[in-house]
């Protein structure tokens, strides 16, 4: 099933992708402060599985991620194409090797907050093939999930710098913390 990512200019639903992951995860923490650990774009390296991350926030701002171990990696290019805080954040993928969409989501369900994250990629030519998805499929999925998992954990006991609700930056102590 296509999880639809609409842009402000793009609906990505639309694109034909060669891969798609979502995964979720409850964390025990208000969407608030969810969001404002998820946009802590220097800090997401502590969270996300070998990357490193800079960048702006709003739509058209550009974010800039290193994916890999030690020199070997790429650079990950995207540009946010919609920015809800603190409930929704889609970017664009721009770079020559990783395109397509990507989003994630902070929907509060009781006492716990469901934070969803999105994938919509189109392969690179070395990937395309059958054999190439059917590595990067499980390998990806395995990456987002262990991510998943240590951001549950990381967002619970965040007091960073990050996005407030109205999508401004703000210390914790600026936020009420």
């Amino acid at each position: 099933m296509m999880t639809k990512i609409h842009g402000s200019r793009h609906n990505l639903a639309d694109m034909t992708t060669a891969l798609e992951i979502t995964v979720r995860v409850l964390v025990r923490a208000a969407p608030e402060q969810v969001w404002r650990a998820a946009t802590d774009w220097p800090r997401q390296g502590e969270w996300m599985w070998g990357t490193r991350v800079r960048g702006g926030h709003g739509v058209g701002a550009e974010v800039t991620a290193w994916t890999g171990i030690g020199p070997a990696g790429f650079t990950d290019t995207m540009v946010i194409t919609q920015w809800d805080p603190p409930h929704r954040c889609v970017m664009r993928h721009t770079g020559r090797v990783v395109r397509g969409g990507g989003a994630f989501e902070a929907r509060p369900l009781g006492p716990v907050c469901e934070f969803t994250w999105t994938e919509q990629l189109d392969l690179p030519k070395f990937l395309a093939g059958p054999v190439g998805r059917a590595l990067a499929r499980p390998l990806a999925r395995w990456g987002l999930e262990v991510s998943l998992r240590r951001f549950a954990r990381f967002a619970v006991t965040y007091s960073g710098r990050g996005e407030d609700a109205a999508g401004t930056t703000a210390a914790p102590q600026e936020l009420g913390a």
